[in-house]
């Protein structure tokens, strides 16, 4: 295959990716992708600077796409990040095609060629600024069967799957002419591992019901998209919240209502206005608020999720229960290497003040007539960080709440990602998962990955539903990504332990 081919087949490959994860999801291709992408490395010349280019053409066709929302929020941002994992991508396809050169079987090549890509995905996830896990393959099938992996694996496993999947799929293709048990050996070996994995998951461990509920209310204000903090009027997001909280009623007997994040936004919250109206309207409901607060940290800011109870039986601001956001938004909520930008010119007055970091375990306490319930806390972001959500069940949440604020982007490539990513944090805790959103997406998801509940983008509305609370632990609540990162590095080791063997023979 020349080296023009190669590069328009895994063009071709990230593309097909890119229609395989939200907004499109259409799955299967990308297994597709991923195989188109194998079968044109294997077939493209061993050259270190012919492997890279393949591979960084097709990781770039696929994550462009899938993080177009950046442009919106930083275009530098947008420009940097695809082609900044492009790379990694490249050089993941050189190591490969050196650590399982074209001696080797087929077979362990793509393996290997699965197995450095992965890796490259779990870099991802933790770096750079700790981490950027948009676009993930494992986002496609978040509303399948196969997204059921998660339990035991979480979405990094999730995504190896679908790479060895497809190095299956590049393999039968590239030995289409060969015939017989031997030449096929490897790739039905591979099949009847991936069947394994997940008839596996499907019998793990997926948390255990308490047998008590809470009924749990998602507020959305609702309100025009694409809408930048700066340029908004907070009062106005204030009155939305209240529009749609004020379509409850007494006779719900809600057990906790959920403002999304950023929907109150004041100097200090102990002492505002609002602080006293939103108590008013949980005395109202006979309900206590977790709602999200943007309050002054001195020269900066902080975003936290505060429970606030009915006004008879408010405690002071020095026992109420709060959360304080960890894993910031780089270049939406603080500006990493703000100077050095600052003095190229960049436009870092669009976030003129950093967020905070919060430093407390990732839930609230939520007293209720006859007991406290814990809930997880993951405010927007951190919930495409597994290890934030995980922060919260380890803890002891029995439910996980997201409250978020996609209000600043339009269309719905990163809402939909939510979306899916929120359906795989619930099959890796096994707890039912409420997002709350300013203008949508609000959800709750159970502990399976079903969306039970959904308010559209835009619309003022809230949704309501008993939730489960839920203990015991899956398998990847235990593990994190040790147990996949531990499967990626013997894969690749046995690769290496081949050649070993081949260059001895």
């Amino acid at each position: 295959m020349t080296r023009f081919a190669s590069i328009a087949l895994a063009l071709l490959g990230g593309a097909l990716v890119a229609l395989s994860i939200p907004p499109h999801s259409l799955w299967p291709l990308g297994i597709l992708g991923i195989a188109c992408y194998f079968v044109a490395a294997e077939r493209a010349a061993a050259r270190a600077s012919t492997q890279f280019v393949v591979g960084a053409v097709f990781a770039w066709a696929w994550l462009a796409p899938g993080m177009g929302w950046m442009w919106q929020l930083v275009p530098g941002g947008f420009v940097v990040a695809p082609l900044l994992f492009a790379v990694w991508h490249g050089i993941a396809s050189i190591v490969a095609s050196r650590l399982a050169p074209h001696s080797h079987h087929q077979s362990t090549r793509l393996l290997v060629r699965a197995a450095t890509h992965s890796l490259v995905e779990c870099l991802r996830f933790y770096a750079p600024f700790g981490g950027v896990p948009l676009a993930s393959t494992a986002l496609g099938v978040a509303d399948t069967r196969l997204a059921g992996l998660a339990r035991v694996a979480g979405a990094l496993g999730v995504s190896l799957w679908l790479f060895v999947a497809a190095a299956v799929v590049a393999a039968l293709w590239l030995g289409r002419g060969e015939f017989g048990w031997r030449a096929r050996r490897g790739a039905l070996i591979t099949i009847a591992v991936l069947v394994g994995v997940q008839a596996l998951a499907v019998i793990a461990p997926r948390g255990d019901d308490s047998g008590r509920t809470m009924r749990i209310a998602a507020v959305q204000g609702g309100g025009p998209q694409a809408v930048l903090a700066v340029d908004s009027d907070p009062r106005d997001v204030v009155a939305r919240h209240f529009a749609a909280t004020r379509l409850l009623d007494a006779d719900d007997k809600i057990d906790l209502v959920v403002w999304p994040e950023n929907a109150i936004d004041v100097r200090e919250f102990a002492t505002s206005e609002v602080r006293n109206d939103i108590a008013a309207e949980a005395q109202r409901l006979g309900a206590p608020f977790a709602v999200g607060v943007t309050e002054d940290a001195g020269d900066n800011f902080t975003n936290a999720q505060i429970v606030v109870l009915p006004t008879e039986t408010q405690p002071d601001a020095s026992t109420r229960s709060r959360y304080d956001k960890v894993l910031r938004v780089p270049y939406g909520e603080y500006v990493p290497l703000r100077g050095l930008l600052e003095s190229l010119g960049a436009p870092v007055d669009r976030i003129p003040r950093d967020a905070v970091a919060g430093t407390q375990p990732a839930y609230i306490d939520v007293s209720l007539p006859s007991r406290t319930e814990r809930l997880a806390v993951a405010i927007s972001w951190e919930v495409f960080f597994s290890r934030r959500v995980n922060d919260g069940v380890t803890n002891g949440g029995g439910v996980v709440l997201n409250p978020t604020n996609g209000s600043s982007y339009t269309g719905e490539i990163l809402q939909r990602q939510q979306v899916a990513t929120s359906q795989l944090r619930a099959i890796e805790s096994g707890r039912f998962v409420v997002q709350a959103a300013t203008t949508g997406y609000s959800l709750v998801v159970d502990h399976d990955g079903h969306v039970l509940r959904r308010i559209p983008i835009g619309k003022q509305a809230v949704i309501f539903h008993d939730v489960e609370i839920r203990t015991g632990r899956t398998v990847y609540s235990r593990t994190g990504d040790a147990l996949v990162v531990g499967v990626i590095v013997l894969m690749i080791v046995a690769g290496i332990s081949r050649r070993r063997r081949t260059a001895t023979r």
